[in-house]
């Protein structure tokens, strides 16, 4: 397990490709996936990052149908991951970047357990953002089976939160709308809804499957709910745009 996980961390410091353990381990078993996850994530910190936070993956239709995966999977942020909103993405720190929209959840209170709702998600929550998160996934091509993105700490590598954030209260994040841009021209529009039905619905699975591992959510945590479409490539020159509505936009230019 740990060669798998070092296979991981050198594949990032080094911004080369590799290809998916379950090649090597064909019978690679989520469960065992996310420990090695774990040892990805220790590997981070052992070098001065901070766990800021937690993202779900492939939360949509469109994200699991892009990926060839039948359910979701979560992965963790570290304080280095964060791009200060207006900064330019330096594409040659990445291997293979690509950008989605998403709603992020800024925490109030710690969050735990097996019967976590949406609602007590929701009650939890004291700002939502709009936000893109950056994938960049250590297998080449995003070449990959759900075991495989697991291990790989669910492609995390970056994120940008749009604006100010605004209480959750009187919001319906289920009917909130986004368009998705590059380089100005429209590629998708989705809703709150595409993410298991609503943004805080697919916060409150995330708390219940951590639960199963004995963890939990920490108050000040950024959320990132799951991409609400499929995730673009970019690179040096291109720019992102995602627009939401009432939460604003997120402009990311690449470098």
């Amino acid at each position: 397990m740990t060669s798998l996980a070092n296979r991981l961390i050198t594949a990032a410091r080094e911004r080369t490709a590799t290809t998916p353990l379950s090649d090597d381990v064909p019978d690679l078993d989520v469960n065992v996936a996310y420990d090695i996850q774990a040892e990805v994530v220790k590997a981070r910190l052992d070098s001065g990052s901070v766990i800021v936070g937690a993202k779900l993956g492939l939360t949509s239709a469109a994200k699991q149908q892009q990926m060839n995966v039948s359910e979701p999977l979560y992965g963790w942020l570290t304080n280095d991951m964060q791009i200060e909103t207006g900064a330019t993405l330096d594409c040659a720190q990445f291997i293979q970047p690509r950008c989605e929209p998403e709603i992020a959840f800024l925490l109030g209170h710690d969050l735990g357990g097996a019967y976590v709702s949406a609602a007590h998600v929701l009650a939890a929550t004291d700002l939502v953002f709009a936000a893109v998160d950056v994938l960049d996934s250590r297998f080449a091509g995003y070449s990959f089976t759900l075991p495989d993105v697991v291990a790989d700490n669910s492609s995390s590598a970056g994120f940008v939160l749009g604006g100010q954030g605004v209480r959750p209260d009187g919001l319906n994040l289920r009917l909130t709308g986004c368009a998705f841009y590059k380089n100005g021209e429209l590629l998708a529009t989705a809703s709150g809804a595409a993410v298991l039905g609503h943004p805080a619905a697919a916060v409150a699975w995330l708390v219940r499957k951590l639960a199963a591992r004995g963890e939990g959510l920490k108050a000040g945590h950024v959320v990132l709910s799951g991409s609400m479409t499929e995730a673009i490539a970019v690179a040096p020159g291109d720019v992102i745009t995602a627009r939401f509505d009432r939460l604003g936009n997120v402009e990311i230019p690449c470098r």
